[in-house]
């Protein structure tokens, strides 16, 4: 187990350098980054100060090495937005992107077993119909649309819930929903899909015969079988909220987290502070992706972690 956790991380070092190398070339090669960052009044005597300020002058190869040497130490400049340091940023809006992800993915975690399972007990019947309906409508509806109708229903008519921003878990509740509502019809369709199969293998109708309670044949085999390709789905979902998922829900709930902080820095063409968001981002995603090679082991002891 240490030996692949090892061997991961070499290789998720090499994609986060990889996303740091496109990260650099976009920057200094296919852009200009004294013309987005300097107003359209500049002088030539101030694009060229400032060229020499970020060490934009220098040989390529150069910039490059210092470029690297600046990852080592996370020190991705200064962010001229915020004037601070880019990474401080990150690091005050990261927390708020991980509650928005862990309540809102582990709401819909928690429901889409039972829901997607007690579909799966009678194809066709009536709970079967609802939820394939539901999984459907949650599948086809935007989010920010959801977001939208959320804030007409629960903030401005019934006004239980603020519209907007952080402080109490009151205002965690709506953006979490509408983060959570989508990826929830998801799960619930692959774990009755999944479970519908399973039920209908030869070795469920096996234990079946010689006895055993359906409830055991349920949750000791068909579901457990299902755990793969489930965790395999949530994983997903938790990557694609850490990599744009959440800029939409933030966006419409000015929810502080790196995602609504990216489109920020893009208005304000704040590269150095996108640059970091991106480093950050890149390295969370590999963490999950280790993450889930582990617990597939813990799941199923036959995989080989090879």
């Amino acid at each position: 187990m240490g030996r692949f956790i090892l061997r991961r991380l070499g290789q998720g070092l090499l994609v986060v350098l990889g996303v740091s190398l496109v990260v650099f070339v976009a920057m200094r090669v296919f852009g200009d980054p004294a013309k987005v960052m300097l107003p359209l009044s500049a002088t030539v005597e101030q694009r060229a100060e400032f060229e020499h300020l970020i060490g934009l002058d220098r040989p390529l190869p150069e910039q490059f090495v210092d470029f690297m040497g600046d990852l080592v130490t996370l020190d991705f400049g200064e962010s001229l937005w915020q004037r601070r340091p880019a990474m401080t940023v990150v690091f005050e809006r990261l927390p708020n992107t991980l509650m928005l992800i862990g309540a809102g993915l582990g709401f819909a975690i928690l429901l889409a077993l039972p829901l997607g399972a007690i579909a799966a007990l009678r194809p066709g019947g009536v709970v079967d119909r609802i939820t394939v309906i539901g999984g459907l409508i949650g599948l086809s509806t935007p989010q920010f649309w959801l977001g939208l109708l959320l804030i007409m229903l629960f903030a401005v008519n019934l006004r239980i819930l603020p519209t907007s921003g952080i402080g109490t878990w009151q205002h965690l509740i709506l953006p979490a929903l509408t983060l959570a509502l989508p990826s929830m019809a998801r799960m619930v369709l692959l774990v009755r899909s999944q479970v519908i199969d399973e039920l209908n293998q030869q070795y469920v109708k096996t234990a079946r015969a010689k006895g055993m309670r359906f409830h055991t044949v349920l949750f000791s085999h068909a579901l457990r079988n299902t755990l793969i390709p489930f965790i395999t789905l949530a994983g997903w979902e938790v990557i694609s909220a850490l990599a744009g998922y959440t800029v939409v829900v933030e966006s419409v709930f000015a929810w502080p987290g790196l995602g609504l902080t990216a489109i920020q820095a893009i208005q304000r063409n704040d590269l150095f502070l996108l640059q970091a968001i991106v480093f950050t981002v890149a390295i969370a995603i590999v963490l999950v992706n280790i993450s889930l090679d582990i617990i597939y082991k813990f799941i199923d002891p036959r995989i080989k972690l090879a």
